[in-house]
């Protein structure tokens, strides 16, 4: 965010810094939970390729609300589509998630340094 320390930051400045800080942790939050959620998919495809992989009979696959035949093949390559997907999607996720982690830390030590500076006054 790059606040200007000077020898007296008023309070409308500290007010803004602590109010971007709060997004910015509301933002982790969200990220967090969106890393969960792909890694929970990611988990859940990796176990449904399996089982696929495993069947011996008929195999079935969800196509937008219905459920049809289809051949192991291509059901294997569909869970392979979308694992691909996942794990792009959670390797974005995980760099937005990072970035916000530093911004987060950088504005803590600016706001620590801030209080501190102003309990020794």
């Amino acid at each position: 965010m790059g606040y200007k320390r000077g020898v007296h930051m008023d309070k409308e400045q500290l007010e803004k810094l602590t109010i971007n800080y709060q997004r910015i942790q509301s933002q982790l939050q969200a990220l967090a939970m969106q890393k969960e959620q792909f890694t929970m998919q990611k988990e859940e495809y990796a176990e449904a390729l399996e089982q696929v992989e495993k069947a011996t009979g008929k195999v079935y696959s969800a196509k937008g609300g219905t459920i049809v035949e289809t051949t192991k093949e291509e059901a294997a390559k569909n869970i392979k589509e979308k694992q691909e997907t996942t794990s792009l999607r959670l390797s974005i996720v995980t760099k937005q998630y990072d970035e916000a982690a530093k911004r987060e830390k950088s504005m803590r030590d600016e706001i620590n340094t801030i209080l501190k500076d102003q309990q020794q006054k």
